[in-house]
């Protein structure tokens, strides 16, 4: 009856995961529920999770990483990058995905992926390279990078505190970078060879044809006795009708509507909407549509400018529609459409809820553009402006984290202990603020690795662990103990799909440990192979990292496809040889 109802429970988990109908942290913590409720695992196993060493390991290394990237160490390091890559094309995107993978050994990949993107575009434009040749082996670096070191993923921490919980040694700090550095470095080859080839070109554009906005955007006057003349442009007829007012041209001057302008006669309005319901609607509303095409210079003036915002993984506008956030109040901006993997969102524009990776096509003053520099809410993927660099307090968080992997690393400080300390020293020498400390923390992500440690530990108070693992040992044990890992990791790989790395590896950790053991094998060998293949799930965007860069990169579904999986399968390969080699069957 137990285990039917923990793998149930997986399977409600792996769909929910999968189509994200509630947050996966909500559905992690209702599964807790029921597995403490009926009480497979008591309250103490169901939270033991939380309070693990490994979450503040976590924790200390977004916090890290948020002070790094506040004092403008990491945009100091892209400014140098740009000056090396005037050499070569090659040769940029070999440096790119070379620093890329060295600073995600260290930090978390999307982390890293994010604070990487807006340079990579500007550097780009500056080096007359195609964003969608970067992007790409940029998030494929950053996730191949973090195989390198224990605190290179959040999935290599927990699954090394779900072994210490086990009864085995937790992973060495730098136990995983032979093995790592290899997986990197077939990375590197394969894309900078194969991978490269595949990579689309995807020709600069105007953002009015990158948009396919000619459709929708036209040019209307207002003309004597029209009921619009004296209407706020908010709350006008047009408005009513599902037609937006983005622009205003009133004695030759070009300007932005706010919430107080009203239409006059003679006004020139730029609207956006369905030009056959306009016709329909021009004789009762007294106006009259301007034949000529619509061309960037007509929503781009010497003040007010067209840009693309994308909506990163810590912004506080996730999951919040653009009317929710106020968009046009709290920034000054019109969303005039919203592209989302690869397609172009254009109707309803308000009730649309922004997700993560999202690249907002937006109209205001230039200032307003300005000021959206170094914010944690949207990045403007515009010409690179590198933030100051705080050389004393860029020193001080770069050298407090350099410390504490010395630290930890040697057993003077528990792991947990150094990066907690590296983590407050950043904090105390105001080298980010206390609050930006808080925000930087993805806590659906800590909360999701605490409640899977339990849902593992569920799986083997219940007895599910065992009898998936009898099964898969009578079904593979046959051809032999390395067919038995195949499975597990081919396993591991396909799991990452519908739910996150994370938790696909704590699903599949407690399982192979039952089934090593029954083997005669190490448990180790099968703990880091499944550990490893969670990172190497590259057939589809469904990585984080991945998802950044799908919109910015102009990217389509079938590019992923088309170019991670041989990736995905060499590297499969490389974990079946090269694991047994340094951790023997």
């Amino acid at each position: 009856m137990e285990i039917t109802l923990v793998l149930t429970l997986l399977g409600i988990a792996v769909v929910m995961f999968a189509t994200e109908k509630l947050s996966v942290e909500i559905v992690t913590l209702l599964i807790l529920i029921v597995l403490a409720s009926v009480r497979i695992i008591t309250p103490e196993q169901a939270f033991a999770g939380f309070s693990s060493d490994f979450i503040i390991i976590i924790a200390s290394i977004f916090i890290i990483s948020a002070a790094l990237e506040e004092t403008g160490i990491l945009d100091f390091a892209v400014v140098r990058l740009a000056e090396l890559a005037k050499k070569s094309k090659n040769l940029l995107l070999f440096i790119v995905m070379l620093i890329t993978g060295i600073v995600s050994a260290f930090m978390n990949n999307t982390t890293v992926t994010a604070m990487f993107i807006t340079p990579l575009v500007g550097l780009s434009k500056r080096t007359n390279t195609n964003a969608s040749k970067l992007l790409m082996p940029l998030a494929y670096a950053a996730i191949l990078g973090g195989t390198c070191t224990l605190i290179g993923t959040s999935t290599n921490v927990a699954v090394s505190g779900y072994i210490a919980k086990s009864g085995l040694e937790p992973v060495g700090l730098f136990e995983i970078t032979g093995i790592g550095l290899i997986i990197f470095l077939v990375g590197i080859v394969y894309m900078m060879t194969i991978g490269q080839r595949m990579l689309p070109d995807h020709a600069d554009q105007q953002l009015t044809e990158e948009y396919k906005l000619q459709k929708y955007l036209t040019e209307i006057i207002v003309i004597q006795d029209s009921p619009l003349i004296g209407q706020l442009v908010f709350a006008s007829d047009l408005t009513a009708l599902h037609f937006r007012i983005l622009n205003i041209i009133r004695n030759k001057e070009n300007f932005l509507p706010d919430f107080r302008t009203r239409i006059n006669e003679g006004d020139i309005l730029l609207v956006e909407g369905d030009l056959d319901n306009l016709m329909k609607v021009k004789e009762t509303k007294g106006i009259e549509i301007m034949a000529d095409v619509i061309l960037e210079k007509d929503l781009q003036t010497e003040d007010i400018r067209l840009a693309e915002l994308m909506i990163p993984r810590q912004s506080n506008l996730l999951n919040k529609t653009v009317k929710e956030v106020n968009f046009l109040q709290r920034f000054g901006l019109v969303v005039i459409a919203i592209s989302r993997h690869g397609e172009t969102l254009r109707t309803k524009i308000g009730s649309i809820s922004l997700q993560i990776g999202d690249v907002l096509l937006v109209q205001g003053a230039a200032q307003r553009l300005i000021q959206l520099r170094g914010s944690n809410n949207v990045a403007l993927l515009d010409e690179f402006e590198p933030l100051l660099f705080k050389k004393r307090k860029g020193t001080i968080a770069m050298v407090a984290f350099i410390l504490s992997i010395i630290l930890g690393s040697i057993g003077i400080l528990p792991l947990s202990i150094a990066f907690l300390s590296a983590a407050m020293v950043c904090i105390v020498f105001r080298c980010i603020s206390a609050e930006r400390a808080y925000s930087a923390i993805d806590w659906r992500l800590l909360i999701l690795i605490g409640g899977m440690t339990a849902f593992g530990t569920a799986m083997e108070n219940s007895g599910a662990a065992d009898l998936l693992a009898k099964t898969i040992v009578d079904l593979m044990g046959p051809i032999g103990k390395l067919a038995v890992l195949a499975g597990f990791v081919i396993l591991t790989v396909l799991l990452t799909q519908p739910m996150s790395n994370a938790a696909a590896a704590l699903v599949i950790v407690p399982v192979a440990l039952r089934a090593a053991t029954e083997l005669g094998s190490d448990p180790r060998t099968f703990a880091i192979a499944i550990m490893l293949a969670a990172s190497v799930s590259l057939v589809t965007p469904f990585e984080p990292a991945c998802i950044l860069v799908y919109s910015p990169g102009k990217y389509r579904f079938f590019d992923f496809i088309k170019i991670g999986t041989p990736l995905t399968v060499l590297l499969i390969l490389v974990i079946l040889i090269m694991v047994p080699v340094f951790w023997p069957l």
